[in-house]
């Protein structure tokens, strides 16, 4: 798939590439200027062209890092990116967390009735469901049973539509669906202004979805508290609608959403060490604890940040 999908973006043999990632849910390898993505084959083409269409819409630029153009690979959807440059994970102290919390901001405040189609929902809650399958095919191969009872018993205190057992509550907004600093780059490479990528999981859906995985390393003590008022402080001044006016409490409105990433995040960090026939490391179980921390809350009290 790399040679081809280099190739398909280069529009004649590719020549050298660079093979970025290589995973079912996703291929990517740059060629020159350009990054060309096989997207995961079981896809819903149809949300999936949605989706593209929406990361070219002129009502995001500036937000949204727009495609080249689109097409098919080796019966898999694919597109074709402009390069820009990520976050440099030699220097954390870099990291953009407020423009992270600004294009949030932005992408939350857009109507949907601007967009050239309407809006897939968000896929937030259907990475969760995939995430606590893997761990259930991930158990015969030795995950950690007590890690993975307390898992468990955090995603049990989830609402049903939070797994993606019954459909999302009404209303919403446009969100981006998997936040992380890897979906951040700079455009033109290398000192243009920071754009959001990888739009496969956008759409309509919670908007605190998208603080949820900071919230969660927040509470788990992954990540400190200066920079997480950083990212929050920036996300409130652009205008941010998830996480109530600049000195209020955030958490009432992020609780559910940062429990939400934690359990996914558990799940997965379980999943692999099974697969790779290791035990967790420090991070890892960090968020394995704050599950079992969140099982052990009663039913009707929302779980607390750290103080």
């Amino acid at each position: 798939m790399p040679a081809a999908l280099a190739a398909w973006g280069d529009g004649r043999a590719p020549g050298e590439y660079q093979v970025l990632a290589d995973r079912p849910d996703g291929t990517l390898v740059r060629h020159g200027d350009t990054v060309a993505k096989a997207h995961a084959g079981d896809s819903d083409r149809e949300a999936l062209a949605a989706r593209l269409r929406i990361a070219g819409a002129s009502a995001l630029a500036g937000v949204l890092l727009p495609p080249l153009r689109t097409g098919a690979v080796h019966g898999r959807p694919v597109s074709l990116w402009p390069y820009g440059a990520p976050v440099d994970p030699e220097r954390p102290e870099d990291a953009p967390w407020e423009e992270a919390g600004r294009l949030l901001a932005v992408l939350h405040r857009t109507p949907p009735d601007v967009l050239p189609v309407p809006l897939p929902p968000m896929r937030g809650p259907a990475k969760l469901a995939r995430a606590l399958d893997r761990l259930a095919r991930a158990e015969p191969l030795g995950a950690e049973p007590g890690a993975t009872r307390a898992v468990r018993a955090a995603a049990r205190s989830l609402p049903a539509w939070a797994r993606a057992e019954e459909p999302p509550p009404p209303g919403g907004a446009l969100c981006h669906g998997d936040l992380h600093l890897g979906q951040l780059v700079r455009y033109p490479a290398p000192a243009g202004a920071w754009l959001l990528i990888d739009v496969d999981d956008l759409g309509l859906g919670l908007p605190a979805w998208d603080l949820a995985r900071p919230a969660a390393w927040y509470a788990a003590g992954l990540l400190d508290t200066a920079t997480w008022l950083r990212f929050l402080d920036a996300y409130r001044a652009a205008g941010g609608p998830a996480a109530g006016p600049p000195g209020s409490d955030p958490w009432p409105e992020l609780d559910l959403a940062a429990r939400a990433l934690t359990v996914q995040t558990a799940a997965l960090s379980l999943a692999k060490a099974a697969h790779g026939g290791r035990r967790l490391d420090d991070e890892e179980r960090l968020m394995v604890d704050a599950c079992a921390r969140i099982a052990a809350l009663p039913a009707d009290l929302e779980s607390e940040p750290p103080p």
